[in-house]
């Protein structure tokens, strides 16, 4: 089943001629770029968007997967936080971002002379609340892999077969997602968070959010590892207060793509300090 959604992907890239690549060095786009270059050569091309949303390691990350494979990739930036639509965190806010981006990235197809748009929606993704969906759609981008019918975990297992080094990379998500809906996005809180998200990162753990309720850094790690998180709290604790936040909690359900785009948003702004006390224990 999974060589022949393979072949299929590979038939609906070919059929499509040429194709740009909406890339962010995630599983799925990773995919679809490696996938597209091959079949298509010179005809792809895959484009790395750049804006205070997305660390630096995750840029230079994705850049060297590139690299490595061997497909070529433009960068462009994007504006998102002088969008006010945006920095106000409503529950539209990731359709006003893909809104840019995508058309963006038509200006640019346009100017290589390139047909279609593509990005790396897969086929669970259409079960989530996904805002940004709505403006692919209505962008004319295409979701190769939604269309052939590929699954996270397919997803995953072929890019394991095809020896791509993201295959199992850990989800990703912009760090607007850290905010519940209703609260300011602001440089000073994305750095906040960037820097604690760092810290984590440099301690050993690999799948986890700092979700921000106001002083409060809520952590939300994989299971498997909020018992050594627990053993680690004092070292957690000082290297996320040394970001910026005044207290520290990890969170009892552990890391959750949830059904929704931002479980962040689970939280609303008001309640936050509550509800972060109350439900996480504190580290």
């Amino acid at each position: 089943m999974l060589a022949l959604k393979h072949e299929n992907l590979c038939n609906r890239l070919r059929n499509l001629g040429s194709a740009l690549v909406a890339y962010s060095g995630g599983v799925d786009s990773t995919l679809v770029a490696f996938v597209a270059h091959a079949i298509l050569g010179d005809r792809a091309l895959a484009v790395l968007a750049t804006s205070d949303v997305h660390t630096a390691d995750e840029i230079d990350a994705a850049r060297r997967t590139a690299q490595r494979l061997g497909f070529r990739v433009l960068e462009v930036d994007t504006y998102e936080m002088s969008d006010p639509r945006f920095t106000e965190n409503t529950p539209d806010r990731c359709y006003y971002c893909k809104c840019e981006m995508f058309g963006l990235l038509r200006h640019v197809a346009d100017a290589h002379g390139i047909d279609w748009v593509l990005d790396g929606t897969n086929a669970d993704d259409v079960s989530d609340n996904r805002p940004g969906r709505r403006a692919a759609i209505e962008h004319g981008v295409v979701s190769p892999l939604l269309e052939v019918g590929l699954h996270k975990d397919e997803v995953r297992e072929l890019s394991r077969m095809l020896d791509l080094p993201t295959w199992d990379k850990p989800s990703m998500a912009c760090l607007a997602t850290r905010f519940p809906y209703g609260t300011r996005i602001t440089e000073d809180g994305l750095a906040r968070v960037m820097q604690a998200e760092a810290a984590l990162r440099d301690l050993g753990f690999r799948q986890f959010r700092v979700r921000s309720h106001g002083d409060v850094a809520r952590i939300e790690l994989d299971p498997p590892e909020m018992e050594r998180a627990w053993l680690m709290r004092d070292d957690i604790a000082g290297a996320i207060k040394r970001a910026g936040f005044s207290f520290v909690a990890q969170d009892l359900e552990g890391y959750r793509p949830a059904g929704t785009a931002d479980p962040a948003a689970a939280l609303p702004a008001c309640a936050a300090d509550e509800s972060a006390s109350s439900l996480a224990a504190e580290v």
